[in-house]
């Protein structure tokens, strides 16, 4: 079989304005880049205001593995097969970040012969929209440096009669706002800015801590995903804690007067980009938040334009349904008053044999040969996730269809019994996606599964009331989320729950940063953990994105490279095509 790259370069595609036009859309609708991507305007919203709403398709997945889940591919797989079936369908997902393409995924289009074309355009800047994201990040960083040096240099009262500004007296120890680059590089967590170098006398800035994050954990990123239009971007932006000053209160980016050039640099990437599938199906791509960091789900803007032109609508989120379909059930669904007709749980064989906790697996290294060959005893044994998982969704009163992604070492016989105890387990459908090899054709039978599914009666339900205070909240989806028997609460975080309540944060939902290795907060704890002991870190507020997240355990928010990354394997040829992305 050709390899991901080489299908998407020989895939003959449309021109984006052929995929606009069949969709309903004219040239007033979008903004050209280039012959095979285009930005749609939101205010098509304005002209579709009357058209009758699609279904919505949430997909998501089991724990993820070292092998991938497949999760994109079924993803467009899915709109792909609904297509064949005679529906018109569209797909939304995130926009990758370059961080785990040049580190681990080396691409995220989805893969074989259900990806979207061009996947070099997909994986590699798209239309700019993180690259924005990075420009209006570190401008209010420059700002926040810039007005802490020119306050303490001049002093107070003198910098307000020069300036005639009123002096923000930023405590330099605690600012929160750490600069952004869209790549994994670990030597930028923690530095120190504003040193004197040679010169006796700095004019460089204030010395003090600082450090990096990944761009896709900006609260922007999570900003651009959540918001409904360019004015209530502009708000949001505006009302994003940078810093506290010395005497405890909130310094905003709309105090320091940077709210509205941020904005200014992310009017564009406001709009989501239409690329097309490899069978010339409509796709939006929009916002890229990580799942463990942040809500994980595509924007809701894109989701509102697909529905209004598409029966069904198929969107993403991140990770397994711990988390990203935890957080669009308690964070998107809340801002876009969208709750999903149906669930997808995307599963293997050997995603379930990697549950059984029977083999050490690491990203990048070879597999133990048990994980491919007939295994009933891992298979068995691994099995409980699965179980978790489609008990999940459950929860949240949502019809849910198993999607088993099928690999082309998988016998039949573990397929048959797998197929069999998913129904046990109380999927509401469950097929074979063969999309990978075969595209729509391959994922006919999960895309009949989904209709029949989403015709179902949905019962939706949240795991907590937003007037709960944030302890219930966290304990709500530790214990009765995830199955933890308690939640131990830092010192610090303590504190910190205290404090941001006072502030009036309380009722905001809330975001758990957390391993997305294991349904609990340790990765080494396979299959369905039960009755452990939830550690919360810190508790830390986005006041613009409109949640409190919640570190949880050891993540992090700056990923760092492996020892063989996969920007190693790309290159571009003698023609200037670029090679290894996958």
């Amino acid at each position: 079989m050709k390899s991901d790259i080489e299908i998407s370069r020989s895939a003959r595609l449309s021109p984006i304005t052929d995929i606009a036009t069949r969709l309903g859309l004219d040239l007033h609708d979008i903004e050209p880049h280039g012959h095979y991507k285009a930005k749609v305007r939101i205010e098509t919203l304005d002209k579709l205001k009357d058209k009758k709403e699609g279904k919505l398709i949430l997909v998501s997945a089991i724990t993820p593995t070292p092998f991938g889940e497949g999760k994109t591919v079924n993803t467009i797989g899915l709109t792909m097969g609904l297509s064949m079936l005679g529906r018109k369908a569209i797909s939304c997902i995130r926009q990758p970040s370059m961080g785990p393409v040049f580190g681990i995924k080396g691409g995220a289009a989805g893969g074989g012969y259900a990806q979207v074309v061009p996947m070099e355009d997909f994986n590699l800047h798209l239309t700019g929209d993180i690259h924005a994201i990075s420009s209006a990040h570190n401008l209010a960083s420059a700002a926040l440096d810039s007005r802490l040096y020119h306050e303490e240099r001049e002093g107070y009262d003198a910098f307000e009669q020069r300036s005639g500004l009123k002096a923000l007296k930023i405590d330099k120890d605690r600012i929160l706002w750490k600069r952004v680059v869209d790549h994994n590089d670990r030597a930028l967590r923690a530095i120190t800015t504003g040193l004197p170098g040679n010169s006796p006398k700095n004019l460089n800035g204030v010395p003090r801590e600082e450090g990096f994050d990944i761009t896709v954990a900006s609260e922007l990123m999570a900003i651009l995903a959540l918001t409904d239009s360019l004015q209530d971007m502009r708000r949001r932006i505006g009302n994003i804690i940078l810093a506290y000053d010395l005497d405890g209160n909130p310094v905003t980016a709309e105090m320091l007067r940077v709210a509205g050039a941020m904005t200014a640099i992310m009017k564009d990437a406001i709009n989501p980009t239409l690329m097309q599938n490899l069978e010339g199906g409509a796709c939006l791509i929009h916002a890229g938040p990580f799942a463990n960091i942040a809500h994980g789900n595509s924007s809701i803007l894109a989701d509102k334009i697909a529905l209004k032109l598409a029966d069904y609508v198929v969107t993403e989120a991140g990770f397994g349904s711990d988390m990203g379909l935890e957080k669009f059930c308690n964070i998107k669904a809340r801002y876009s008053g969208k709750t999903p007709d149906a669930v997808v749980l995307v599963c293997s064989l050997r995603g379930l044999k990697s549950h059984s906790g029977l083999f050490d697996l690491k990203p990048g290294r070879p597999f133990d040969k048990g994980m491919v060959e007939p295994n009933m005893a891992a298979l068995d044994k691994g099995l409980s996730n699965l179980s978790w998982h489609i008990n999940n969704v459950k929860r949240y009163g949502l019809p849910v269809v198993v999607a088993v992604n099928r690999f082309p070492e998988d016998t039949q016989q573990e397929l048959d019994w797998l197929l069999k105890q998913t129904r046990i387990l109380g999927a509401d459908e469950v097929a074979i996606s063969d999309t990978f090899r075969f595209g729509g054709e391959g994922a006919m039978a999960v895309a009949s599964a989904v209709e029949q599914a989403s015709n179902k009666p949905a019962h939706f339900q949240r795991l907590y009331p937003l007037e709960s205070g944030l302890r219930d909240k966290i304990k709500a989806i530790a214990i009765k989320g995830y199955g933890a028997a308690k939640v131990n609460f830092s010192e610090q975080a303590e504190q910190q729950i205290v404090r941001l309540e006072a502030e009036g944060y309380g009722k905001l939902p809330v975001c758990m940063a957390k391993t997305p290795l294991s349904i609990s907060h340790d990765p080494s704890q396979k299959g369905a953990p039960k009755g452990f002991d939830f550690p919360v870190r810190e508790v830390r507020v986005s006041a613009g994105a409109g949640f409190v997240y919640i570190l949880c355990g050891k993540v992090m928010t700056m990923p760092g490279l492996g020892s063989k990354p996969g920007y190693m394997n790309i290159d571009i040829d003698s023609e200037g095509h670029i090679t290894g992305l996958s």
